[in-house]
C-alpha cells in the first residue's frame, strides 16, 4: 500500500489531484501539510485525511507515510522533493518541476543517488484526447508531421494587477517566470511526449502591459529530431475577445487541431474530410497519471512522466525567456548602482 503524505493544500489539490490518491488501487492519502496549520486541519477534515501538519519535515518523517506528493509553488519543489528522497520516499511533484533547470538537475541527481523515483504531474500525457492525437500521428493518419503551431492568448488574471494580492504565478522568485512557465510547460511537455526532445529552441519575451515584472508576451521557434518545426505565441494580457487556445499539427496528408486547456474536440482534417473527436476526462484530471505513479512505485508498470522528461521541459522554457531575464537583471543592477 502506498501511503501518501501531501505537502501543500492549494487549489490544485482540491479536485484535480488529491481525491485520486484514494481512488487508485493500492493507494491512500494519510497526511497533509500546510504552513497554516488551521488550514491544514480544515483540509484534512474536508477530505477525510487522518493527520495534518504545519511543518513539512514532520510529514516527511511520519513513519506511516511512504511516498510524498509535493503540491507547493515551484520555489520549494526542489527543497521538499530532495528531503523526501533522502528520507527514502518516492516523490510525485507538481509542474513545472522546479523554478530552474539547475534545480531539476539537482533533483534528478538525488533521485539517482538515493534510488528513489521522481515523477512530475504532467498529466496530459495520460488524457484520452492527447493520447488519441499521439496515436493518429504514430499511425500516419496525417502523414509525416511537418509543423506544429502553439497559440495561447489569454486575458490577465484577477490577481495580476493588484500588487498586494498578486498571484505567485507572476512572481519569478517563486514561479521561475510568469504564466508562461505555468501554462506553456504543459504544452512543451506534451510535445516532448509526442515528438521527442526539442533539439533547437529560440525565444523572445517581453512585458507589454506592466501589471507585473514577469514576461507577459512570448514567441518562440523550435524543432525536433524528426524534422518537425514549431512556432509558439503566448500572451497573458490580451482582451478576452482575443482568446485563443490551439495546437495545430500539420503533416504531409492532413492536420490535427486541438486545445491545451479549453474544453474542445480534436479536429482531424484529411483528404477524406474533417471529423471531430470528443473525449471525456476523469473527474480528477490527474487520476490516470497517479494510477501510473502508484503502479510504478509498486513495481507493476512504468510512468510516462518522470523527472528526466520534465527537466527537459524546464530547459526549453528557460531558454525561451533567458534573454528577457538577463536584460531585467542588468536593468536592476544599473538601478542599484545609481542608488549608491
Amino acid at each position: 500500500m502506498i501511503n501518501w503524505g501531501m505537502i501543500g493544500c492549494g487549489n490544485v489539490t482540491e479536485l484535480k489531484s488529491a481525491p485520486a490518491f484514494n481512488k487508485v488501487t493500492g493507494s491512500r492519502l494519510v497526511a497533509v501539510m500546510r504552513r497554516d496549520v488551521e488550514k491544514a486541519r480544515d483540509y484534512a477534515q474536508r477530505h477525510s485525511v487522518d493527520r495534518y501538519y504545519g511543518n513539512a519535515d514532520e510529514l516527511i518523517n511520519d513513519s506511516e507515510v511512504n511516498a510524498i506528493y509535493v503540491a507547493t509553488p515551484p520555489d520549494t519543489h526542489a527543497e521538499y522533493a530532495i528531503k523526501a528522497m533522502r528520507a527514502g520516499k518516492p516523490v510525485y511533484v507538481e509542474k513545472p518541476m522546479a523554478r530552474t533547470y539547475a534545480e531539476c538537475l539537482e533533483m534528478n541527481k538525488v533521485s539517482e543517488e538515493t534510488g528513489m523515483p521522481l515523477y512530475v504531474a504532467y498529466y496530459r500525457r495520460t488524457l484520452p484526447a492527447f493520447n488519441k492525437v499521439k496515436e493518429l500521428i504514430e499511425n500516419g493518419v496525417i502523414g509525416a508531421p511537418l509543423t506544429v503551431h502553439l497559440t495561447l492568448h489569454l486575458p490577465k488574471g484577477i490577481n495580476d494587477q493588484m500588487q498586494e494580492q498578486q498571484s505567485w504565478h507572476v512572481n519569478p522568485a517563486i514561479a521561475g517566470a510568469g504564466h508562461f512557465y505555468d501554462l506553456a510547460s504543459h504544452q512543451f511537455d506534451y510535445l516532448d511526449y509526442l515528438a521527442g526532445p526539442v533539439t533547437f529552441v529560440k525565444g523572445f519575451a517581453s512585458n507589454n502591459a506592466g501589471y507585473y515584472t514577469a514576461e507577459d508576451t512570448v514567441t518562440a521557434v523550435f524543432g525536433f529530431n524528426n524534422g518537425m518545426a514549431g512556432t509558439g505565441s503566448w500572451c497573458f494580457v490580451t482582451d478576452p475577445v482575443n482568446f485563443q487556445d490551439t495546437i495545430e499539427i500539420t503533416g504531409t496528408k492532413g492536420k490535427i487541431t486541438f486545445p491545451t486547456f479549453a474544453k474542445g474536440d480534436v479536429i482531424l482534417t484529411t483528404a477524406e474530410g474533417t471529423i471531430e473527436l470528443s473525449f471525456q476526462n476523469p473527474e480528477n484530471i490527474q487520476f490516470h497519471l497517479i494510477t501510473q505513479v502508484v503502479n510504478a512505485i509498486l513495481g507493476k508498470g512504468d510512468c510516462v512522466s518522470t523527472g528526466e522528461s520534465a527537466a527537459r521541459t524546464n530547459k526549453v522554457l528557460e531558454t525561451i525567456v533567458s534573454d528577457y531575464y538577463a536584460s531585467q537583471s542588468k536593468k536592476n543592477d544599473k538601478i542599484d548602482r545609481n542608488k549608491k
